[in-house]
């Protein structure tokens, strides 16, 4: 069954009409992904190394197992922004004569065939072969890998459980946020060591089966538990009406003094917060605007006038964030019904329009998110304020502009993780006029005079771009309407 489900997944995939574009991609992807595990086994052969040079003097497999529960909370993050069920559309397997468990344990078991299921033993097996097999035995190594391969595992099914049991809820993130801090910040505040409490289960799986056995219990449990639950949850019904209209009458209703635009900004607003892809973008702005906290506290970054000129770019990452993420596919997000908006008088006119409301918007709301770093000095926030003023009047003109450029179909339901539906040429190049745009106005201002009169450059061009906002948007709408044909036509290819 397993293989003729993956037969069916491939018929699929070769008669889509991007079959060329997707084994391309695929094959990029997997050299990438090639690659870093590489990197990924590199860094466990230098492991050993690198544990010397920071912690000279100490016991190199003391110092690990007292912080391995790092790389947990670490790896806790990042799969769950990455990890996934396997795309396999249960709505065209659930009503065949199939049985739900088996197709429940296939796509669990496909699931567990990812690369990241292998970045803790590539890591951690070669200072194990370095270090622990010189001063014990195979079955020390054996039992103290096997304790941390386990762990890992263990988070890769509790994941997939906590993802669909929590995802884009509010309680997910406050979880992940709590995990987060209480793992990291409790070392840092001097609450309590966290890898300390644990390094006694990585010692005791060098001597005795007993934490190994135990882990092994753990992980049947925690696949038990995943598999029950999307067992009992996955039925037709609830994944037709998934979360569709849990906000349908959630409205800004700042956005209605705009007229039509305004309806347009609260369609667009309805339509991040009901899809999936949409929302993770959502989240990931408010998450970023912690990006200063990476900088502003660097000693290395500061200069004589407090401004430092790797600030610039920061200031419009931090208030410019979701319109350089979700600006980036600006017409892909509504490709499945662009044509609604084209057999209406004016409708994609003021689509456009309500965009650029709705990405004004939320930049305002990051700006102001961003006040705090005040803290940090005054020029800190001066900073936020012209690349603020520059975002929304020059920067977002040339994201939008890039964006129209051979818009890609998407689907708004998948992930935003490795997605890359929507994502073209221009994709790749919108990094070059949020890094360069900036600085071509600022470095001049800046090394000829000062850096406050570099500031005062990008504002006034910001400020210049306000008051001649209309024409400049007014080319982006030309552009669409001139084109709206064939965008139309390319929207319509299947994915």
């Amino acid at each position: 069954m397993f293989f003729e489900l993956i037969r069916l997944q491939f018929l699929k995939s070769v008669r889509s009409t991007s079959f060329a574009k997707s084994v391309l991609t695929n094959i990029f992807l997997g050299f990438i992904v090639l690659l870093l595990l590489l990197y990924v086994l590199g860094a466990g052969l230098l492991l050993k190394v690198i544990i010397e040079k920071l912690a000279e003097g100490q016991d190199p497999l003391t110092v690990l197992n007292s912080y391995l529960i790092y790389f947990f909370l670490g790896e806790f993050m990042y799969r769950y922004f990455i990890q996934q069920l396997p795309v396999v559309e249960l709505e065209s397997l659930l009503h065949l004569p199939i049985g739900k468990s088996k197709i429940m344990h296939i796509l669990l078991l496909r699931s567990f065939i990812s690369p990241i299921n292998a970045i803790a033993l590539l890591l951690f097996l070669p200072f194990g072969v370095q270090v622990i097999l010189p001063a014990s035995d195979a079955v020390g190594l054996i039992g103290w890998i096997g304790s941390i391969v386990l762990t890992s595992w263990i988070l890769h099914w509790f994941m997939l459980w906590f993802k669909q049991r929590f995802e884009d809820s509010t309680i997910g993130l406050l979880i992940v946020v709590a995990v987060l801090f209480l793992g990291s910040g409790s070392s840092y505040m001097g609450w309590f060591n966290l890898g300390e409490i644990m390094k006694p289960v990585f010692d005791l799986s060098i001597s005795t089966p007993i934490p190994v056995i135990v882990l092994a219990i753990l992980f049947v449990a925690s696949y038990w538990l995943c598999f029950k639950y999307h067992f009992n949850n996955a039925y037709l019904e609830d994944l037709s009406s998934e979360e569709n209209v849990r906000f349908t009458d959630q409205s800004i209703g700042f956005f209605s003094r705009f007229g039509l635009a305004g309806e347009m900004a609260n369609l667009e607003w309805k339509l991040i917060i009901r899809h999936k892809k949409s929302r993770t973008y959502l989240m990931l702005s408010g998450f970023f605007l912690l990006y200063g906290l990476i900088f502003y506290t660097n000693p290395v970054y500061a200069s004589d006038e407090g401004i430092s000129t790797i600030f610039i770019f920061v200031g419009v990452f931090i208030t410019g964030i979701f319109m350089i993420q979700y600006g980036q596919l600006f017409l892909s997000w509504n490709s499945g019904n662009f044509d609604f908006f084209l057999n209406r008088r004016g409708g994609v006119e003021e689509l456009i329009r309500g965009k650029y409301l709705l990405f004004i918007s939320v930049s305002v709301v990051c700006f102001l998110a961003s006040v705090p770093y005040v803290y940090f000095g005054w020029q800190i926030l001066a900073v936020h304020f012209a690349t603020f003023l520059f975002n929304v009047g020059i920067l977002v003109h040339a994201i939008i502009y890039l964006a129209l450029w051979k818009p890609k179909p998407m689907d708004l339901n998948k992930g935003a993780m490795f997605n890359y539906e929507g994502v073209g040429a221009a994709q790749w190049l919108m990094v070059i006029p949020m890094m360069v745009l900036p600085y071509l106005i600022y470095l001049p201002f800046s090394f000829l005079v000062s850096d406050y009169a570099g500031l005062i450059a990008l504002s006034v061009c910001g400020i210049l771009g306000i008051i001649f906002f209309k024409p400049l948007a007014k080319l982006n709408v030309q552009r669409v309407m001139q084109n709206k044909y064939e965008i139309s036509s390319s929207f319509r290819q299947e994915l």
